[in-house]
């Protein structure tokens, strides 16, 4: 974690959208709730993410510490990502995101695209 940078925000709510407001942190945050996942595998549950952008929001939330990533050296690499302790205390905020959203699927009208 860059201690230096929570120097520079305004507002608690600032530093929270910093580190989880990026277009698909919080979706990664929520697909490894739990789990410990391959890049191949995130990729399959985040797919409207380019490889290039993917492994960008991957490499905010490790240098955050939100996520560990464990690189075996075996050929071909391996990389695994799990949440760490403090992207586990994100957990709560990512499934109050995702109760959220079905509800407004259901006041829309509109079917739950997860169902």
């Amino acid at each position: 974690m860059n201690v230096e940078k929570i120097k520079t925000y305004n507002c608690p709510v600032e530093a929270a959208m910093d580190v989880i407001g990026g277009k698909y942190k919080a979706i990664i945050v929520y697909e490894l709730i739990g789990k410990t996942l391959r890049y191949n595998e995130i990729q399959k549950l985040v797919p409207q993410a380019t490889p290039r952008m993917l492994s960008k929001q991957l490499k905010e939330l490790e240098a955050d510490g939100v996520i560990n990533r464990v690189l075996y050296p075996v050929v071909p690499p391996r990389t695994e990502y799990s949440l760490t302790e403090l992207g586990n205390t994100i957990v709560p905020i990512v499934e109050a995101l995702c109760s959220w959203g079905e509800s407004y699927f259901k006041l829309a009208g509109v079917p739950n695209p997860c169902d």
